[in-house]
């Protein structure tokens, strides 16, 4: 695998990954070098952002559907990058100007609303066949009412009805993180 530049070996596999599949459709399959770190199974989110901040992908899972989350990393990654329907897919092109972010998330935990801290839970809201997400510790989301309304928005929930809520912390992992 190639590092150009980037010092986290993750991040690097998010990358590549990325990189692999938009030149040919092939899914690579992570490195042994790391495997101790990607060999347990866990959810994960995978975010790309432009230069200046802008979203322009986030596909995830709230649980793992892969058999270790290097795997899930990587089918993450590529789904981020190329069916998120709210963007374009990303192209071979752009992809070393965007920055990669992958979300590893701890097992939801139902609870009540009043135990959420946007700062430290991502949230899960469903309703009926309906569940909305939002991660942890986002810009500009600092009330736990604008965390719910966020999320149940993404999913057409309407909070005036019952619904439930669960939430999970998570990892942040991006170029700068330390791998243990």
């Amino acid at each position: 695998m190639e590092a150009r530049g980037f010092r986290n070996p993750i991040i690097d596999l998010a990358y590549e990954a990325i990189r692999v599949y938009l030149s040919g459709k092939v899914r690579i399959s992570p490195p042994r070098r790391y495997y101790e770190k990607l060999e347990g199974k866990a959810a994960c989110f995978v975010s790309l952002k432009t230069k200046s901040g802008e979203l322009r992908g986030c596909i995830g899972t709230i649980e793992h559907r892969e058999v270790t989350l290097g795997r899930e990393i990587i089918s993450n990654a590529i789904a981020a990058a190329t069916r998120d329907p709210r963007f374009p897919p990303i192209t071979l092109e752009e992809l070393d100007d965007l920055e990669i972010t992958i979300d590893v998330l701890e097992r939801l935990r139902e609870c009540s609303k009043e135990s959420l801290d946007p700062s430290e839970f991502g949230v899960v809201i469903e309703q009926d066949e309906k569940r909305g997400v939002l991660l942890p510790n986002l810009p500009g989301v600092n009330t736990i009412d604008e965390q719910l309304s966020i999320a149940a928005a993404k999913s057409g929930i309407d909070l005036s009805r019952e619904y439930r809520v669960f939430r999970f912390r998570a990892e942040r992992i991006d170029k700068n993180s330390v791998v243990m």
